[in-house]
């Protein structure tokens, strides 16, 4: 086996590495024994020479180096056959109502950099490390023999690349890909625009938590803010809402959302309307609107530790004014999917809307992502997604 390059880290910087952190800051390195590209196998040390992990270095990234392994095992294609194959093998362990769901889920399966979503017959794949970018054609072969999809589509549109010195780009890597798939969710089914959608599509971390709607709709007024293909809101007309209104600011977003409605036959009961969800909510409260079941999922408020507090304000915002809406008896499924907004700090702004729209309401309901999303303890970048499920007393 050739020599693989050796980084040293400063001492004492090994800590978070041991419990099982994947990740190497570049203030965390004290030297660097040779020339190393970026993309490239290093050996990581502690300070006093004993090796400690295997992974891939950029320079480019404050992430200097990205874990593979603990273990000095090569990192070839063999290595990612297997952990490739295992992440397979995880969700097959899950009961998952649905033929669309990840696969592979980057540091949480022990592949960092790698996204991979199943569309039934189709994959979407993102590359966002250059570690795992320079090996886009090794990983691209695997799938097609592990898997044999009709077709593999890239969506290395997000700013993760840049970062890492990588261009941003879409496109069919693999076989076809049509610009809709129709996957089956539950009893329902969604066309999802792989090509342009958000995300790679379709938010499948949300499929739980949008099944978990069962029992709570019948015969019940719904209003589903930040709606985007219509999956909450149809999967409560499903479970038998009276009527359903969907909002959401994007006009590409609220015709899929029409498309997905004719598709299962819920249009007579589901409506969708473009529109800003913050101007919307102060909109019905003055005409004096009410609701028995709404619902938010808006995107994530904030990307960063800095903008918190903005985005705790706007968190607060939209659900003291869903809560204004509802009466006694009404629901609220509320959602955050912003990292940095901790779940204590989720529950907190709930509490603090609550008081301010003079409701007093009782937690039904706590939820996360999907289990196809699995949360790697010891890694809480892993664990991303808050729900839940409020009731007005």
């Amino acid at each position: 086996m050739p020599e693989v390059p050796r980084i040293s880290l400063k001492p004492r910087r090994e800590a978070r590495l041991l419990r099982g952190h994947p990740w190497v800051y570049a203030g965390e390195i004290e030297k660097i024994d040779g020339s190393v590209g970026p993309g490239e196998i290093v050996d990581l040390l502690d300070a006093r020479g004993a090796f400690l992990a295997r992974g891939y270095f950029n320079p480019h990234s404050q992430i200097r180096v990205r874990v593979l392994s603990y273990e000095r095992e090569p990192i070839d294609e063999g290595f990612f056959r297997r952990r490739l194959q295992q992440a397979i093998d995880r969700r097959s362990f899950l009961s998952i109502p649905s033929d669309a769901y990840r696969l592979v889920y980057s540091e949480a399966d022990l592949l960092p950099g790698l996204i991979l979503d199943r569309y039934g017959s189709y994959l979407v794949v993102q590359f966002l490390t250059f570690g795992i970018d320079l090996r886009q054609a090794t990983i691209l072969s695997l799938l097609g023999e592990l898997l044999s999809p009709k077709g593999i589509y890239a969506r290395n549109d997000l700013s993760i690349r840049e970062k890492e010195g990588l261009p941003l780009g879409k496109g069919v890597l693999w076989g076809e890909v049509p610009k809709q798939v129709r996957v089956q969710e539950g009893d329902l089914s969604f066309w999802v625009d792989v090509k342009e959608g958000q995300k790679t599509g379709f938010f499948l971390d949300q499929r739980e938590n949008r099944l978990a709607l069962r029992g709570l709709c019948q015969v019940r007024r719904v209003l589903d803010c930040f709606c985007y293909s219509g999956a909450f809101s149809l999967q409560a007309a499903h479970f038998g809402a009276s009527s359903v209104l969907g909002l959401d600011i994007s006009e590409f977003a609220v015709g899929l959302a029409q498309e997905n409605a004719r598709l299962n036959g819920l249009e007579g009961r589901c409506h969708f309307r473009t529109g800003n969800a913050f101007d919307e909510l102060r909109a019905l409260e003055r005409k004096g609107e009410g609701f028995d079941l709404i619902i938010l999922d808006p995107p994530a408020f904030t990307k960063s530790k800095q903008a918190i507090e903005p985005a705790l304000r706007g968190y607060k915002e939209i659900n003291l004014r869903a809560l204004k809406l509802l009466g006694s008896g009404g629901i609220l499924l509320t959602c955050s999917c912003s990292y940095h907004l901790s779940p204590e700090l989720f529950l907190q702004m709930l509490e603090e809307a609550a008081a301010d729209a003079g409701q007093r309401v009782h937690l039904l309901e706590s939820y996360t992502q999907a289990p196809d999303h699995p949360i790697l303890l010891g890694v809480p970048e892993t664990h991303y997604l808050k729900c839940a499920i409020l009731r007005v007393v």
